[in-house]
This record gives C-alpha cells, structure tokens and sequence, in this order.
C-alpha cells in the first residue's frame, strides 16, 4: 500500500517545481490530502485536464490544508473549486466568488457554482456575488486564489478597478500569515498592464510589483505552467495557443504580524 501511494504522489507532483516549498512534514501532508482530493470519484469528469493543468502542482503549491478558509475568485466551471472543497473538507469552507461585473458576462459560470454548492457533496461550498472593487469574505480566510482572472480587474468591463485596491481587499480578507496565489498568463517582459484588454495577459513582474506595494512579502514562484514556446505576442484564446499559454505562478504571504 506505502508503495502504491508513493507511486500515485510521484506521478501527480512531478510536473513543476516551486520554489520556496514549506519543509518536508508539511509538503508530506499536502501531497497525501491532495493526491486524495484529486482522485475523488464527484471530479471524474474534470480528470481529462489534470495533466494540462497540473491540477496537484498547483494545489501543493497553494499549501492547501484541511480545516481551512479559501476566498476563490471568478471560479470558471468550478475545476479549482472541485478540489478546493476535497482538501478543506467539512471543517473547511471555500467561498466562490463572482464580481457581479464579471458575472454580467458570464451567466452561466455563476448558475454552475450555485449548482455545485447546492449538491450535498459540496457542502462546504457557499457562492458570494459583489462589486468587484468591493472584494470581503464572510470571515478571515487562509487563501485567496485566482486562475488567469487577476488581469481582468483593470479592464473596462470589470470597472477598471485600480489593483492597489484589489490587492488592500485581499490583504484585509486574508488571516495573518495567509497566502495570496496569483495565476495568469504571462505578457512581454516590461509591457505591464498594456496587454490586459487585447491579449488578456499581463507582465509578472509589475503584478509582482502591485501585490508587494500591498504589503504582502514574495512567497515563491512555481515553472509548472511554464511554456517557453509560447511568444506572448498573441491573443490567450488563439486556437494555436490556447490551453497551452505559458503562465507564471506566485505566491505572496500576508505577514505574521
């Protein structure tokens, strides 16, 4: 049995590697209930992308634990959400939450969350719709996490909201100590914001710029969604790139104190 388990945790996490890992007690536990939360029968249908998407890198890299508060932002067709509620199980909770000007734009994104909290499977889920310049949670959470949508808040359609703002809520939702992970796809080196609304990409370096201007501290970076062969000069929807961007991975941390 220790073997097979080993097994199945080598195959999920040996994609990508971050940076900055919590030491190795900590990364055991994550990569158990992790490896258990992917495996889930209720994601079956979600399996086909885990590859692609290095769901287990990702979710180990988040430091995901049981018990705890997770603040997920404009969570898509709920892939993330699904193994959010997994990890954290019933003495956990995830909040999926939808900008209401983003929601505008995507219906059916949000009736999905709302049915997937509705099942009894997703207890733990629980669905929250609020201006987008006005991001709170119900209560301090360990983690605020967003998949390719942190380029999204200074678009006109979102409102332009200044990120300084976005990124003051999400240090105010977050418990001290608690993680902001930042996922999106990445746009020249030195293009800043300049590509938010046409390519719908976005330069790390000034994200990393804006979340630390905040007041959170560099926490690591993962390669796992890396992709060298991306040119970063095309639209993320391009049939000739899409699903296949290469898109950088930070972690920041709200300090302690």
């Amino acid at each position: 049995m220790r073997a097979m388990v080993l097994s199945l945790l080598i195959a999920v996490f040996l994609p990508g590697a971050a940076l900055a890992s919590p030491p190795p007690p900590a990364r055991a536990v994550i990569s158990v209930m992790v490896a258990k939360a992917i495996n889930d029968p209720a994601r079956q249908a979600d399996r086909h992308a885990d590859a692609r998407r290095k769901i287990g890198a990702v979710m180990r890299f988040a430091e995901v634990k049981p018990g705890q508060k997770v603040l997920e932002l404009i969570p898509g067709s709920g892939y993330f959400t699904r193994v959010f509620s997994a990890i954290v199980g019933p003495t956990g909770h995830v909040y999926a939450l939808w900008p209401n000007e983003y929601a505008r734009e995507d219906a059916s994104g949000v009736a999905g969350s709302r049915k997937l909290a509705a099942q009894p499977h997703y207890a733990n889920v629980s669905v929250l719709t609020q201006p987008a310049d006005q991001l709170s949670a119900p209560a301090p959470v360990d983690l605020v996490f967003t998949s390719q949508n942190y380029h999204d808040y200074p678009d006109k359609f979102m409102g332009k909201v200044d990120p300084a703002v976005l990124n003051r809520q999400v240090f105010k939702a977050l418990k001290p100590g608690g993680l902001w992970v930042i996922i999106d796809h990445v746009a020249p080196a030195g293009s800043g914001m300049a590509d938010t609304d046409t390519l719908h990409r976005i330069d790390p370096a000034i994200v990393r710029k804006q979340v630390e201007a905040a007041g959170f501290v560099f926490a690591g970076q993962s390669q796992a969604l890396r992709n060298p062969a991306d040119p970063h000069t095309i639209k993320v929807f391009d049939k000739s790139i899409r699903g296949h961007t290469d898109q950088f991975m930070y972690r920041f941390r709200k300090p302690a104190k």
